[in-house]
């Protein structure tokens, strides 16, 4: 027996392992059929389990939040519905955008954060960053000619979050950056945008009219909208602490 538990520790079926180390404590009695199935959906879901985990860590996200723990109340106009088909992950597939809008602590990274929790255990390679951050370092990425690596690295992110647009105006060189960025995942991959601002106002803030142009229509063009209201999420969480 020892030698098999060696053997699946040698092959690295960790989740095979372990089921059979507990069929062995409960001494169950099963059939060879039933044996084999126990096995290897042991080691099925383990190796899906690791893979979930791995999607969660290269994700970076700000919050490790869950759809089901948002807060639906009314005053914040939140669709519990929306969400919930949003959390399936079909809009990944048709390579469609997010936009998620409200004033600042009304809960749009936490909100990102679950859509993009739920599309890892689906396991979707999602990224998650701070767009000025990002902008930043793809320009730095540009003096030792990693750009295009760098590009291509996100371009094959199925879902691309990025947090906090709109911060400050991009400048030209962060402009054309963006445009890149877009352009790379525009029907083929989707990307959810969150901002203090509404959308209306991204034209100044990108700064450009041409290329403001060009950006919106690749990012808001049927773009599911979720518009945040109510006060501020953080200030609510401060006073309750008190």
């Amino acid at each position: 027996m020892s030698t098999t538990i060696a053997k699946m520790n040698e092959l690295k079926l960790f989740g095979m392992r372990d089921a059979w180390n507990t069929a062995q404590e409960t001494r169950a009695r099963y059939t060879n059929d039933e044996i084999v199935n126990m096995l290897v959906e042991a080691e099925w879901l383990y190796r899906q389990q690791k893979t979930q985990a791995r999607r969660i860590k290269q994700a970076k996200f700000r919050y490790q939040a869950l759809v089901a723990e948002l807060d639906f109340s009314a005053a914040r106009n939140i669709d519990k519905t929306q969400l919930a088909r949003l959390a399936a992950c079909t809009f990944i597939d048709q390579a469609e955008n997010i936009i998620v809008t409200g004033a600042t602590g009304a809960g749009k990274s936490y909100v990102a954060s679950a859509i993009g929790h739920h599309a890892c255990l689906k396991q979707y390679r999602v990224l998650y960053a701070n767009t000025n951050r990002l902008l930043a370092d793809l320009k730095m990425s540009k003096a030792d000619n990693s750009y295009p690596r760098a590009i291509a690295r996100i371009a094959k992110q199925q879902l691309l979050i990025l947090d906090d647009f709109g911060l400050q105006p991009l400048d030209g060189e962060a402009r054309l950056i963006l445009l890149d960025l877009l352009e790379d995942r525009h029907g083929k991959q989707a990307t959810i945008i969150t901002s203090q601002l509404p959308v209306k106002e991204w034209h100044d803030v990108i700064g450009d009219h041409t290329i403001a142009d060009a950006i919106l229509d690749r990012l808001v063009h049927s773009a599911h909208r979720i518009e945040i209201k109510g006060e501020s999420m953080r200030k609510k969480k401060a006073i309750g602490k008190k």
